[in-house]
């Protein structure tokens, strides 16, 4: 009888041991399946962080870029077909909206009486489509009673391909304009010119709306004059990789200096040149030689310059047969406050401190005689005269600091590449300096992401 009790027993502990193995095995199994989603989620998050950190992957995984890129922070907003619906313009503020062929698009501004405002309308036609020489964009400010403050127009002129383009309009609190002058609501009239023989597509729009407070105090009401308007030698030395943005708002900061950059067929790149007050810029853009079929491609490459708020100044075309090819933008005078009494248009255009934005296009036209593939592009900027103070605003401007160059832009400094020695080798200690600092980010943060998986783990493994 004993040995059938202590035998049944011990059936019972080999069950009761058979149970827990069983669990055990099954937990060690879940321990498994979680430690493998915890090392999965983490080697994706840092597949993930490595990719976002490799310059240009972003670009190369979303396949070809459009034709413009527009400001992360653009509002959506609708131009009415009448000023009785058209929807405000805020100042300080970057919209995207639209400009269908043959219609206007009407906005509003409500204005005080004291401040300019600015609004700025850049046109992107889509990548293939018709454009002729003659079309182009069209902006007005109008007062209440439909009498027009300003307007301007920008047409694709020589190099007939499709780009963007943008015009800028103004109320300006002058006595030249007295019906303009008062506090009250305007209307911002944005339309297509010159449509006759383009696509009747839509084009997109960019909107930037900007004011300028008044001066403390009104000294010279008449333009400078007597500053130099000669041609400097072009900027020598060692150039410098500078890949351009696709966009007012992602163009690439430079200074004095040569830059360098792949510049493909139908693209058209952004460079961010900050001038202060008293400064003068000259630039030069150059595309190299190419190894192509014969042939000759008006206005081929397209050198424009846009003021802080991202006003047409001017710009300059050269043809392309396959030999290095260069062009260049007149002279401008020195930013000053009073180049708004100007005559020339262009001149009234360097009225800011601030980032005047350098736009290179190379028409589209050129991968037919010349193939897809990128042609070198050498940009030359030229930044010289001496730093002024500037004219004493009563107030803030909409953005703030629109109309003044930052103290920590890397090329805002005297004894920096805007120096009078300043060259190449200054841009290319900060493209130096702003690798470093983009390797030590990536290396802490793959040391970052590992040190998570570690502590991930073995939490999983001692919660069981």
């Amino acid at each position: 009888m004993g040995d059938g009790r202590w035998s049944g027993d011990d059936e019972g502990w080999r069950a009761m041991g058979r149970r827990r193995t069983a669990r055990w095995r099954r937990a060690r199994v879940r321990r498994g399946h979680r430690s493998a989603r915890a090392r999965g989620a983490v080697v994706a998050a840092l597949l993930l962080c490595t990719t976002a950190a490799l310059p240009g992957r972003s670009a190369l995984a979303a396949g070809t870029p459009g034709p413009y890129a527009f400001a992360p922070d653009a509002r959506p907003i609708i131009g009415a077909t009448s000023t009785a619906d058209a929807a405000p313009l805020t100042p300080g503020t970057t919209y995207k909206s639209s400009l269908p062929s043959g219609a206007k698009s009407h906005y509003r501004l409500d204005l005080d009486a004291t401040s300019d405002a600015y609004v700025s309308a850049m046109a992107i036609p889509a990548a293939g489509s018709t454009v002729s020489a003659s079309d182009g964009i069209k902006v007005s400010v109008q007062d209440a009673d439909g009498s027009d403050c300003s307007f301007d127009t920008k047409t694709f002129g020589i190099a007939h391909t499709p780009r963007p383009i943008a015009v800028w309009a103004a109320r300006e609190v002058s006595s030249n304009r007295p019906r303009c002058e008062g506090a009250g609501t305007y209307y911002v009239i944005v339309e297509r010119v010159g449509t006759a023989n383009s696509a009747p597509d839509t084009w997109d729009l960019e909107l930037f709306a900007t004011s300028e407070p008044r001066l403390k105090k009104t000294d010279a009401t008449s333009a400078p004059d007597g500053w130099n308007s000669a041609s400097p030698e072009p900027l020598t030395g060692e150039d410098v990789r500078r890949d351009g943005g696709s966009g007012f708002a992602s163009a690439a900061s430079v200074g004095q200096g040569v830059w360098n950059s792949d510049l493909n067929p139908g693209r058209t790149l952004f460079y961010r040149v900050p001038l202060d007050w008293g400064r003068q810029l000259y630039a030069t853009a150059e595309l190299g030689s190419s190894n192509g079929r014969d042939g000759s491609v008006p206005g081929a490459l397209n050198l424009s310059l846009y003021n802080p708020v991202r006003g047409f100044v001017d710009d300059a075309s050269t043809s392309y047969n396959g030999n290095q090819k260069a062009v260049e933008l007149d002279p401008l005078p020195p930013v000053a406050y009073e180049n708004r009494y100007a005559v020339p248009k262009r001149f009234k255009g360097v009225r800011f401190a601030g980032s005047y934005y350098l736009v290179v296009h190379l028409a589209a036209d050129v991968a037919e005689q010349y193939g897809d593939g990128p042609l070198q592009l050498t940009l030359r900027v030229r930044v010289w005269g001496a730093a002024q103070a500037g004219p004493g605003y009563a107030g803030e401007s909409e953005p703030g600091g629109v109309f003044q160059v930052a103290e920590d832009d890397q090329w805002a400094g005297a004894g920096g590449a805007f120096g009078a020695g300043g060259g190449a080798g200054d841009g290319g200690g900060a493209a130096m300096t702003v690798l470093a600092v983009s390797g030590i980010g990536a290396g802490t943060l793959v040391l970052v992401v590992l040190g998570v998986w570690a502590v991930v783990v073995r939490r999983r493994v001692g919660a069981w």
